[in-house]
């Protein structure tokens, strides 16, 4: 595989805002008419509203690199980004016939999802029209989480995932996701030495900042600044899965076939404090500060929820809206008592903090004030006039909220196209990294760890 990369233009103009589902599956069959030799559409599932899962190939190399965007449906930047790098593949032979590579590009995971969201995904861009339409299922809804193993699998989004896993058993995957408010960071199954550099050269040339601790990587093993080791999957209880990713998941379910899995985070809005390796000046005092806060707010949406709920007896699927608002009022005491310095919590202790690890544990509690504030709002808007005060005490909260995202964190929207080509740089680094190492061990040149992908220097 040749490692420089040709020169190559995007034969779509670029992406200026988020596509939609549509638009996604319009986008790639224009793809595939211009290059019916290099690359095909199937529908590989349906979802449970009945859209067609659709998966976008290019080449035709015997090792299979599978990447899924849209598994979240308010983090629409993986969209982009697989006919992105669709376009690459296409113009860029090293990435396919020198790589003895196909790319499989899922080009939605959740396309229902996304549905809900497109009140906000042509713009503007602000945090407000954000949180006000922002839409995630609850946790169980989410179809890359498995709670009950892989043969419990009960969304067909899920089961399409899992069959097409079994069917390529890829030597590379990778799940496409984007930070809201926060940096650009990376979770992998396997460590992949020298891709922290290569991420900080492209957040570097991009302006993006790196997230060194995302709130939910906090105990995990870190590989290098802003790329973090996923640990193995395990049982636990709901709100153990919602704050800590390390449960059974369609990332770890083709670990079997030696698959190398990649979790790529691209920011919307960035936040330069996340990228603050310092010592912070008064851990404890930031600490209280975030427990605090992340209680007050959580107390207020108690309150709120409570008045509200009977009057949402007419709002047609308020069940879906109230799932996450659920899942999210579910956590927030916990994690308040996890982060507070002064509550002896039995269990694992707070790891050395940076001041980047604060900032992100700032913009993690009051995200979630906002998404279930965000939630809230469409329910009493539904609801009507007899709602007007629930409304507009809402309305007061998400600016005040948003508000102190902006000029107290110093959140700065970053433009699609710079989302995309973040996202789609990394992956290709990650690529780069796995192809050659699986090269390596094809040649000889190494040997496979048994069940892994990653290579081990013979003794």
């Amino acid at each position: 595989m040749n490692r420089r990369s040709r020169t190559w233009r995007c034969a779509l103009p670029p992406l200026l805002r988020y596509p939609s589902a549509d638009e996604l599956a319009d986008k790639a069959a224009a793809l595939v008419a211009r290059h019916p030799g290099d690359a095909r559409l199937r529908r590989v599932g349906t979802s449970r509203a009945g859209a067609p899962l659709w998966l976008l190939s290019v080449g035709h190399g015997s090792r299979q690199a599978l990447v899924v965007a849209g598994p979240h449906a308010n983090e629409p930047v993986g969209g982009a980004t697989v006919l992105r790098l669709a376009e690459r593949a296409l113009a860029d032979p090293a990435l396919t016939e020198g790589a003895d590579a196909t790319w499989n590009l899922l080009l939605c995971l959740d396309p229902d999802g996304l549905r809900r969201n497109e009140a906000w995904l042509s713009g503007p861009y602000t945090l407000g029209h954000y949180f006000r339409h922002f839409f995630r299922p609850g946790f169980l809804e989410q179809p890359e989480w498995l709670p009950d193993g892989a043969d419990g699998a009960a969304l067909p989004e899920t089961r399409a995932l899992l069959g097409l896993q079994d069917e390529l058993k890829p030597f590379f995957q990778v799940s496409l996701h984007g930070v809201d408010v926060g940096g650009g960071f990376v979770e992998l199954t396997h460590d992949l030495p020298g891709l922290p550099d290569r991420v900080a050269g492209i957040a570097r040339r991009l302006g993006v900042p790196r997230e060194l601790g995302p709130y939910d990587t906090l105990y995990w093993p870190v590989l290098g600044p802003a790329v973090h080791l996923i640990p193995p999957p395990q049982r636990g209880d709901l709100a153990a899965a919602i704050t800590e990713a390390a449960v059974e998941s369609t990332w770890y379910h083709p670990h079997r076939y030696g698959t190398v899995t990649a979790i790529v985070e691209a920011p919307m809005w960035a936040v330069p404090a996340v990228e603050d390796g310092s010592p912070p000046a008064d851990r404890d005092a930031a600490l209280r500060t975030i427990s605090r806060t992340l209680r007050a707010d959580a107390g207020t949406l108690e309150l709120l929820l409570a008045r509200i709920r009977p009057l949402l007896a007419a709002v047609p699927d308020a069940a879906r809206l109230l799932a996450p608002v659920g899942d999210y009022l579910l956590v927030c005491p916990g994690l308040a008592d996890a982060w507070d310095p002064d509550r002896d919590i039995q269990g694992r202790p707070l790891p050395p903090l940076t001041t980047a690890h604060l900032a992100a544990l700032r913009i993690a509690g009051r995200r979630l004030a906002l998404r279930t504030a965000g939630l809230l709002h469409q329910l009493v808007t539904c609801a009507g006039p007899v709602a007007a005060g629930a409304l507009s005490e809402l309305d007061r909260l998400i600016d005040l909220w948003c508000a102190d995202y902006r000029d107290g964190c110093g959140a700065r929207w970053v433009p699609v196209p710079r989302q995309v080509e973040y996202q789609s740089r990394v992956v290709l680094a990650a690529f780069d990294l796995v192809a050659h190492r699986a090269e390596g061990a094809r040649s000889g040149e190494r040997g496979w760890c048994p069940g892994t992908a990653v290579p081990m220097h013979r003794e």
